[in-house]
């Protein structure tokens, strides 16, 4: 992160705003081309009753990427109530979580806003690609627009408050330092911003990775589940050519980054 530069104003999302990149950063696609559904070779037809299918998957019917659409459609309908959950969930954040109270302040301090109206909460479908990956999310940030929280992948309130935590913290990088998002004069941004915001949000306390995921490792944990998250993050930037410049730009600033826990006096959580 460099020096402190004039503070941009933090506009508002109009209701149902999409989270695009800005329009003078448009890139190319990185991944992938997207796998759809075929029935013939899935086993999962979208136009048999949910229970059917469901049935079919446990049954060894449906293929791993027939289960994976079966997913999606049941989150396509769902999306209403997994919105209002979200909802729900965030304005309880707002009202009661100590991290996200704290971070709003901060956000507030250098000119900038963050509530029900550029927070949202919307599903965001999952991508197959051609190389058998899925491409998942639980929330983004745009500067012009604010905050969006996947409502389909919320698991809990705490799961949300980790998300919005971890949003808001780049909420904060970017008013307090324009961070160069995409990569195009430097990665390292990119990189410093997703270092401090998987570190700060909770979302690499040993709790979280020990019985969510499965990460048992006391030596080393939060320093690894950070790392990691973040040549994750950068490895997704369009200007990123692969996993070896991922965690080549990830270690050039690890020191600073990782020590660097403003606005923050240390790491709480």
């Amino acid at each position: 992160m460099g020096a402190d530069i004039q503070t941009p104003n933090f506009p508002s999302a109009e209701a149902g705003a999409s989270f695009p990149t800005p329009p003078n950063q448009q890139k190319p696609d990185p991944f992938p081309a997207i796998v759809k559904n075929d029935p013939a070779r899935t086993g999962f037809d979208p136009r048999t009753a949910w229970w059917v299918n469901y049935f079919r998957i446990l049954t060894g019917k449906i293929t791993p990427e027939g289960a994976f659409h079966y997913r999606e459609s049941r989150y396509k309908a769902h999306e209403a109530r997994d919105c209002a959950t979200c909802e729900s969930y965030r304005d309880h954040a707002f009202a009661h979580s100590p991290t996200v109270r704290f971070l709003r302040e901060k956000v507030e301090s250098l000119n900038g806003k963050l509530d029900k109206d550029n927070v949202v909460c919307r599903r965001c479908p999952a991508r197959l690609t051609e190389d058998g990956q899925v491409h998942r999310q639980s929330g983004g940030f745009s500067p012009g627009h604010g905050i969006l929280i996947c409502a389909n992948e919320v698991r809990d309130r705490g799961h949300l408050e980790d998300t919005l935590a971890h949003e808001m913290v780049h909420a904060w990088d970017h008013l307090r330092w324009k961070v160069d998002w995409v990569g195009d004069k430097d990665l390292k941004h990119a990189a410093c911003t997703e270092i401090r915001a998987s570190m700060l949000s909770g979302e690499c306390r040993w709790t979280r990775e020990s019985f969510t995921r499965g990460n048992w490792t006391l030596t080393q944990q939060f320093q690894d589940c950070v790392r990691k998250r973040a040549v994750q993050s950068v490895l997704a930037r369009p200007r990123c050519k692969d996993d070896v410049q991922a965690v080549k730009v990830v270690n050039q600033v690890w020191d600073s980054c990782f020590s660097d826990t403003r606005p923050f006096d240390e790491v709480y959580r």
